[in-house]
């Protein structure tokens, strides 16, 4: 009959030295994580701080909301996962992806009538490429009230809406709102129109439309149509926007990647 030998003085040592190296690696791994959350928190801050006003109260919000938003495109993206598991990718002639344009596809620039001024947003090509890639057609729709105000002409936007496709490359769709606020038309985000409308001129279906945008306007403009939408966070946005989003994305290629997953709901 064969006996186990008793551990021996050297092999207990040996284990110890292994649990002890584990825990090592563990608290670095901890301090390199939470070093790396530090930074990435920072950055997104500093790219939300800067573009202004800068007070100390919207210092405060944007660093507050920065801490937020992360984890809260997270726990999005998990919830998604879980309860659409088994849902299958969108394929192309499933789906059309709108984009909102100023804030979202190009930094914000009030009543821009500059075409020198535009300046794409971080991942903004790279996300639009994913989607012509998948044979997906995208389109713009956006809130130009500096017409209706008198501040900007039709041509001045046409003008910028050119160098947004000399950029970013050619959308399929570009739906234009002119009107002022109290216009009272059907087509100024929050209202539906646009949506509708881009949904048409694709021959998508608006619920199997995706609108990507960065305010709480664009995500009504997209449930009142029937269509899902995500929102990427800025310094304009509010926290109780982010709150009541169905589907929040760090930034433009996360968003992308939440439009194919076909979890949105």
């Amino acid at each position: 009959m064969c006996r186990r030998s008793p551990p021996t003085r050297k092999s207990s040592d040996s284990l110890s030295q292994c649990r002890s190296l584990v825990r090592r690696w563990a608290w670095l791994a901890s301090v390199t994580g939470g070093l790396g959350w530090l930074a990435g928190t920072a950055e997104f801050a500093a790219a939300r701080i800067l573009p202004g006003p800068r007070t100390g109260r919207e210092i405060a919000r944007m660093v507050l909301t920065s801490m937020a938003i992360p984890p809260a495109a997270v726990a999005h993206r998990v919830r998604g996962s879980v309860v659409h598991r088994r849902a299958r990718p969108l394929m192309a002639g499933d789906l059309a992806v709108l984009f909102d344009r100023d804030g979202t596809l190009v930094h914000d620039v009030p009543y821009n009538r500059d075409p020198e001024l535009v300046r794409p947003v971080p991942g903004a090509l790279l996300a639009v490429t994913r989607l012509r890639a998948r044979g997906v057609p995208v389109g713009v729709v956006t809130n130009q009230s500096g017409v209706g105000r008198g501040l900007l002409t039709a041509a001045d936007v046409a003008r910028v809406n050119a160098r947004v496709e000399e950029l970013l490359g050619p959308f399929d769709s570009w739906q234009v709102c002119p009107h002022a606020p109290g216009d009272g038309c059907g087509c100024r985000k929050p209202a539906p129109g646009l949506v509708l409308a881009a949904a048409a001129e694709l021959g998508v279906p608006p619920e199997r439309c995706v609108l990507i945008g960065d305010i709480g306007a664009d995500l009504d403009a997209a449930r009142t149509a029937g269509a899902r939408a995500v929102l990427v966070p800025t310094s304009v946005t509010r926290p109780e926007e982010v709150a009541a989003a169905g589907a929040v994305a760090p930034d433009l290629p996360a968003a992308v990647e939440l439009a194919l997953s076909g979890s949105l709901r």
